[in-house]
């Protein structure tokens, strides 16, 4: 592993009015319910939609579920993939969402040709920066058409609907992918792999394991490594931010 001479940590705040975090097996189609608590891949969504770039890869530290646990179902018409009318299916959602996250950055040690990217500080300032300003691209949670919102806030701040409960398990859930830019182990490289865990909530705070500490691991596929980079005409690194000075 790579050492960074900071931690490089974040700490933001993440709302909307509904969310929906679901199994991948579920977004095929078909009715959709929600998880009652987000998922790593969710969150990391969240953060990437804020700041990334290929240099780096985010982590998800922790997840502080701040307002009650509700659900609404709604009616929605989807597509159908071969010919035909729309299906009516129902969709159970999470309403009032939000949530105090924990996040932090280190580089992808599966890109070595984009080291001459790896600028500790100008990546953190930049992710700061971003942050405050709401994020880069849209943040949703969980799904596109689950509008979110982003801020930076002081982790434990602020009161939360299950600080007064000691425990409180979920079973088995889907943790995140792993994709194989994001490798780990010579088993992940060229692949695509699903990782699930036994999340546990105590006093509202979720700790999430890294994915590689995940106990059960899926491999979907084969996968190739997109290539980044000048001759791709697809990466421009920090040099999009060449004269922009207020870091701090």
């Amino acid at each position: 592993m790579l050492k960074l001479q900071y931690k490089n940590e974040i700490s933001f705040e993440v709302w909307g009015d509904y969310g929906l975090f679901t199994d991948p097996i579920m977004r095929v189609g078909g009715e959709k319910f929600t998880y009652q608590v987000p998922t790593y891949e969710a969150l990391k969504g969240v953060i990437s939609s804020s700041y990334w770039k290929p240099t780096l890869t985010w982590y998800i530290k922790k997840v502080r579920i701040m307002s009650p646990i509700q659900t609404e179902v709604k009616a929605v018409r989807t597509i159908k993939y071969n010919n035909g009318p729309n299906d009516l299916s129902y969709y159970t959602y999470l309403k009032k969402c939000r949530y105090q996250v924990v996040a932090y950055f280190e580089w992808n040690e599966n890109r070595p040709e984009l080291a001459h990217d790896r600028n500790e500080h100008k990546h953190y300032q930049i992710a700061k920066r971003m942050l405050e300003r709401g994020g880069r691209r849209d943040i949703f949670l969980g799904t596109r058409e689950c509008q979110g919102y982003i801020a930076p806030c002081e982790f434990g701040s602020g009161e939360g609907a299950y600080d007064d409960i000691p425990e409180l398990s979920f079973g088995m859930m889907y943790h995140g992918m792993t994709y194989a830019d994001e490798a780990w182990s010579e088993e992940t490289k060229g692949h695509m792999t699903a990782n699930f865990w036994f999340p546990t909530m105590k006093r509202g705070v979720i700790e999430f394991p890294r994915p590689e500490e995940c106990p059960l691991h899926k491999t979907l596929r084969e996968m190739e490594i997109k290539p980044f980079g000048k001759e791709y005409d697809n990466f421009s690194g920090l040099e999009e931010f060449e004269g922009v000075t207020e870091w701090d």
